[in-house]
């Protein structure tokens, strides 16, 4: 079994900045840099939604509403996947979950692993 247990979120002033972390643990036929992982998000009342991912190769994908403001990256030899969220706004308020799948994707159910999630707050 995979666990993910997400660190890092709080609460930010509009314009600041926040630094995630994943870490993954767990024993299947699969190392942690053989997964793909992503980040997604789930505002109130609202769907979880993609926000980044990073394929095991190190390609890199943004939902347009991030691009230009979030960077993924991993880290193997920490097994751990970052999340460094900068130009923070309102609407970036959520519970971020990072996921664990065999490929990028900005699907939810490709991803077979889901932590908890870790919560984010921007203030006005």
């Amino acid at each position: 079994q995979v666990q993910l247990v997400e660190s890092g979120g709080g609460l930010v002033q509009a314009g600041g900045s926040l630094r995630l972390s994943c870490v993954y643990s767990g024993r299947t036929f699969r190392t942690f840099s053989m997964y793909a992982m992503a980040w997604f998000r789930e505002a109130p009342g609202k769907e979880r939604e993609f926000a980044a991912a990073i394929s095991s190769g190190g390609d890199t994908y943004y939902a347009n509403s991030v691009k230009g403001r979030f960077t993924i990256s991993r880290d193997n030899a920490k097994n751990t996947v970052y999340l460094q969220m900068n130009s923070l706004k309102p609407e970036d308020t959520a519970v971020y979950h990072c996921a664990a799948g065999e490929s990028p994707s900005r699907l939810r159910y490709m991803y077979q692993y889901w932590g908890q999630g870790t919560q984010v707050t921007v203030s006005s």
